[in-house]
């Protein structure tokens, strides 16, 4: 009898039982043997199986070796990308990530008007926070200068806005300048701080950064995210637009409108709803621009209980009577 061969002194397993998400590990044991040995094979058939699947085993060894080794770098990456956003609440799926309802995190910055710790500023009050790409840029002048002039009537509403740029304070004070002057505003300041965020702390932490547009650096720059935030610290609206469209904010006064009348009366606002009435450029549903919808979850007898001024309901082929117009809650107090 000769010297046993490997198989001989090997169990005769197919690989070590444990299992990595598919990823099998090899006993060191088996590095000479094949992957599967069949019990009742003879001592010659046991080691020309072994002989012939050796290259096999030791392919599987650096198969795993390989897939341990991408998957411990993806694991790498995501530790990277989590310490990233994690402090600044995950910049993968968080960071698109502030919820509706969600308190508004509270945070504290440098601004045009000195620091800004974010929750004694809102105080209370409804606010606006709008980020921009960077100072000294173009679409970003006409945003704030507008902003700068729509002013008194976000305070007749009770909101205070800020903006959020990755400059510094100081590079903010010397571009208001420029808002100033392109749109005619007087005085020395516009109405509202300019907060400066020149890690891109803030714009990670609340998904601000536009992937598709980079500054001189190769850095991307803060998209033009726009949070409508309570008097309860609750975010109740966000619109992201990217860094190169300009954003409406006309549009961003109705939706204040909307916000505060929903959120103490049992309505909704239709499609073009506009406090300030006017015709609706698309035909079709409510005569009156300014009417609301009475909300689903209030049944007829309370909705006649409820709105003095009463309510249409639309004929619909489906005879669902859940389309019906009311006008404005406010007008009848």
């Amino acid at each position: 009898m000769g010297s046993p061969t490997p198989c001989e002194t090997t169990p005769l397993i197919a690989l070590d039982a444990r299992a990595d998400h598919g990823i099998v590990h090899p006993s060191p044991t088996l590095l000479s043997c094949a992957p599967v040995l069949q019990v009742g094979l003879g001592a010659w058939e046991r080691e020309t199986a072994c002989t012939s699947l050796t290259e096999r085993a030791e392919a599987s060894v650096a198969a795993w070796q390989t897939a341990n080794w991408t998957k411990e770098t993806r694991c790498k990456r995501r530790r990277r990308c989590g310490e990233q956003g994690g402090k600044m609440g995950d910049s993968g799926s968080k960071t698109q990530g502030l919820l509706l309802g969600q308190e508004f995190p509270n945070f504290e910055a440098d601004s045009s008007q000195g620091k800004i710790v974010w929750h004694d500023y809102i105080n209370e009050k409804w606010a606006i926070l709008f980020s921009h790409p960077a100072d000294f840029t173009p679409v970003c002048t006409t945003e704030l200068g507008t902003a700068a002039q729509l002013a008194p009537e976000f305070a007749k509403r009770n909101v205070v806005m800020a903006a959020l740029s990755v400059d510094s304070a100081e590079s903010h004070k010397a571009w208001i300048k420029d808002i100033i002057a392109h749109k005619e505003l007087g005085g020395d300041d516009i109405p509202y701080p300019i907060l400066a965020d020149e890690k891109r702390d803030l714009a990670v932490k609340f998904g601000m950064l536009d992937p598709d547009e980079k500054d001189g650096t190769g850095m991307p720059v803060t998209a033009r995210a726009v949070f409508i935030i309570g008097p309860d610290k609750k975010l109740k609206l966000s619109i992201l637009y990217p860094a190169t469209t300009g954003r409406n904010f006309d549009e961003i006064l109705r939706v204040v409108d909307s916000l505060q009348l929903t959120a103490y009366q049992s309505v909704a606002t239709p499609a073009n709803w506009n406090v300030k009435g006017g015709a609706s450029t698309v035909g079709g549903g409510s005569t009156d621009n300014t009417d609301c919808m009475v909300v689903p979850s209030i049944s007829d007898d309370e909705a006649k209980e409820k709105f003095k001024k009463g309510f249409t309901k639309a004929e619909l082929p489906s005879g669902k009577g859940y389309i019906r117009y009311t006008p404005d809650p406010r007008s009848a107090m």
